[in-house]
């Protein structure tokens, strides 16, 4: 009896502790990962890192600079990989790994299996939805991992929403994953309109409908001017140079352009793409989309994804050291503050956690370059491809041993190979030597070489993250700094330089420091950050690294 009534007496006297340490565990297992209503990524295709500085003190107090003071800035992030195209570019960033292993190896490639040229999002195996055009034709099918989005949606039981909003495509579809509720982009031409495929519903709901009926799209078919007096733009060059391609119908590329009266000779609605009116769009469309889909209005979490496609049209056409790219940058910044506020509005200050990146930056347009008398050019693909034609044939007995070059590599024809006995590895070789020999080109690459040997650092290293055992070719090469194969007007992208590799990268909201570092980053970390975030599975091809200076604690 005395025993029992020790233990009795033992037990009330440690009933508050027992209780207590269980409140502190439990305490401790609500604050180990953060809970927004909604996740914001937004991916600004073409931006390079400068455009944050170099037009900086013209931008407002709402837009990037608010991101910036509030948010955590990583200012030293790079893409990890070759070659940096909208494509690979936005596919890395949400599902954390390099095109080695997430299979998306440019937006157009060539399938050796198929022995034809495949896209990035195309397949031939859905129907469009809200067109009739093959514009619609699209789905992620050909992406190998799943995306960040995708784990939610899997951790939630699928009660996580994810949409995705682009005027492209891909900028659309290969964010929001597989496992999507819904993807849209904007089919111009001449119907303006938002369209999907039937990869992710069989019609458009009525809030799309809605929109496409209002005629937004029309709305922006308008006068392009600059939003400040054109003198005051003193952060780029001259509005009238020979470096600029303009628009058909036009005579000169300057200020100002009548979109109505361009557009008959510019694809029609398609024109509104390539002016900064393409990012309200964007940000109108996905306003709706957060109305329409109750994105964010209850405690699981959802994704909307958000890439800014207009950026790029303009800087292909225009180059990066424009009136008209600066003009676009000042506009989307206006855009950003709109949608923060009104995600503030709809969603909650504090209720969400945003990112901001790019998919790739651009170079300097070489012309202009040159006139600087800094290194630069242009390389002919089909003089290459005629110079080594004839080199294998004198070499090898035949032409036909090389099937196809495209973005800088070169794919064997296995069967021609067998058949007149030529030892792959001696061709490689061969070509790699005699394209290194070639005016432009400077560094090659052999399938051999990258698959027997892991590089860690250096271009080298951007290669090998770039390589698709099974989709990339049997000889790559690497053109000179600043050297690109494209038009004498406009910008472009795709290499492993700072100017392509450089990319904005800003975390702002719930979870989220304030601060940040010049510590080197990479793309890649980005999926695994919101997945740690989170507290959810990283997309499972996922090789990048949280990064926990910017996740408060």
């Amino acid at each position: 009896m005395r025993n029992i009534l020790c233990l009795f007496a033992f037990l009330w006297a440690s009933a508050p502790l027992i209780a207590q340490g269980s409140q502190e565990s439990t305490t401790a297992n609500e604050n180990i990962y953060a809970s927004p209503k909604l996740v914001v990524g937004i991916v600004v295709d073409q931006m390079r890192y400068d455009y944050i500085t170099r037009f900086w003190p013209r931008y407002g107090n709402d837009g990037f600079k608010k991101l910036i003071r509030e948010g955590y800035h990583l200012k030293n992030n790079h893409f990890n990989y070759v070659p940096t195209y909208t494509g690979p570019g936005h596919t890395s960033v949400y599902t954390g790994a390099a095109p080695e292993t997430h299979g998306i190896i440019s937006n157009n490639w060539f399938n050796k299996f198929e022995g034809a040229s495949v896209y990035c999002a195309g397949d031939p195996n859905v129907e469009p939805v809200g067109t009739t055009s093959s514009a619609g034709q699209m789905s992620p099918h050909r992406m190998l991992t799943t995306s960040v989005a995708d784990e939610n949606r899997l951790h939630t039981q699928m009660r996580g929403k994810t949409i995705g909003v682009a005027l492209k495509d891909r900028g659309s579809i290969l964010p929001a994953g597989h496992t999507a509720n819904g993807a849209y982009w904007f089919h111009g031409r001449d119907e303006g309109r938002w369209i999907t495929s039937s990869f992710y519903m069989k019609e458009l709901p009525k809030w799309v409908q809605d929109f496409n009926n209002s005629d937004k799209a029309e709305s922006y078919m308008k006068i392009w001017n600059t939003l400040y007096d054109i003198k005051t733009y003193v952060e780029s060059g001259s509005d009238e140079n020979t470096y600029e391609g303009g628009f058909s119908g036009k005579e000169k590329a300057t200020f100002p352009y009548d979109l109505k009266k361009l557009g008959e000779k510019n694809g029609g609605f398609d024109i509104i793409k390539s002016t900064p009116y393409g990012n309200n769009l964007t940000t109108d469309f996905a306003l709706a989309a957060i109305d329409g889909e109750g994105l964010g209005k209850d405690e699981i979490t959802d994704f909307l994804t958000v890439s800014y496609s207009s950026p790029d049209y303009v800087g292909h056409n225009f180059g990066v050291n424009s009136v008209e790219v600066q003009d676009t940058y000042l506009r989307l910044d206006q855009e950003l503050a709109r949608l923060i506020k009104a995600l503030n509005e709809k969603v909650g200050e504090g209720n969400y956690t945003l990112f901001l990146t790019a998919d790739h930056g651009g170079v300097h347009v070489p012309a202009y370059l040159e006139s600087k008398k800094i290194p630069s050019g242009y390389f002919i693909d089909n003089e290459f491809e005629a110079a080594l034609g004839e080199f294998v044939a004198k070499e090898f007995g035949t032409k036909d041993a090389i099937l196809n070059i495209s973005n800088d590599q070169i794919f064997f024809d296995y069967q021609v190979l067998a058949d007149k006995d030529i030892n792959a590895e001696e061709l490689e070789e061969a070509i790699a030597h005699f394209a290194l020999q070639y005016d432009k080109i400077n560094m090659t690459f052999t399938r051999t070489q990258l698959e027997g040997t892991t590089f860690s650092s250096g271009m080298a290293e951007l290669i090998d993250h770039g390589f698709h055992q099974k989709r990339s070719g049997d000889v790559i090469f690497v053109l000179d700094p600043s050297v690109i194969s494209y038009s004498p007007t406009g910008s472009t992208h795709g290499s492993g330089q700072n100017y392509d590799t450089h990319a904005p990268l800003i975390f702002y909201g719930n979870g989220i420091k304030k601060g940040s570092s010049l510590e080197r980053t990479e793309i890649v970390d980005i999926a695994p950050t919101i997945s740690a975030l989170l507290g959810i599975p990283f997309p499972n091809g996922s090789t990048g690294r949280p990064l926990e200076m910017v996740i408060e604690k």
